[in-house]
Formats: structure tokens, sequence, C-alpha cells
């Protein structure tokens, strides 16, 4: 799976809501840095030849649909992040986040029990 970019991204989020779209569609979910619309119409193509998106031609126009999940997505994204940024360490990545104070010990406590209740 290709890595994106910042704004490709953002792109596939509206479009894993959207779920089907014509670029004008996904244009106006866009609130801030608007692109022109030949910009983000360049985007999608992107996308689409990363293999994320395919699209259905109805004359000229194309509404495009995401055919990577966003589940998929985020599996292959947490799985870099861990690899490249905790040395494939989970105890790593929970460390980090208990120290930054973004995860509780109740959370933990709550993930701990999903661990035992899957032994």
């Amino acid at each position: 799976m290709q890595k994106l970019t910042n704004k490709e991204e953002e792109i596939m989020h509206i479009l894993w809501k959207l779920e089907k779209a014509f670029v004008k569609d996904v244009m106006a979910e866009i609130t801030e840095d608007q692109p022109h619309y030949n910009t983000l119409s360049t985007i999608i193509r992107n996308l689409e030849e990363k293999g994320y998106v395919s699209h259905q031609a109805y004359g000229n126009t194309h509404q495009y649909f995401p055919i990577i999940s966003k589940e998929k997505y985020r599996k292959a994204f947490m799985n870099n992040a861990i690899e490249h940024y905790f040395n494939n360490s989970y105890k790593s990545m929970v460390s980090f986040f208990a120290e930054e104070e973004k995860i509780s010990a109740e959370e933990l406590r709550e993930i701990l029990a999903i661990i035992e209740k899957k032994k």
C-alpha cells in the first residue's frame, strides 16, 4: 500500500465519509485551504492510480468511491507507525501515550480487560 500525502489522506477521509462522490461533492466538504477544482481532480486521479479509489463514469463526469476501506488503511498506517517510530514494540507505543498523558490508567485497565478476555 503506497503512502498517502496529507492532502490525499484528507480526501480519502472525505470519500470514506461520503462513500461515493463527484469532485464537486468532495470540494464542498473541504472547509480550509480549498484547492482549485482541477487540482482536486488531479489528487483524486492520483488516489485512483495508487489503488485507493475507483470511479463510475457518467459521460464526461466521474463518480469516485474508495476501494480501500478506512479500517484496512488504518491497520496499515498503524503497523507502519509502530514499525518506524516504536521499533515494532506495542509496549513502547503504549508507554509513549502514557508518558504524554494521552491515555489514562482507566483506559489502560480497559485495554487489559480486552486482552484478558481474548485469552
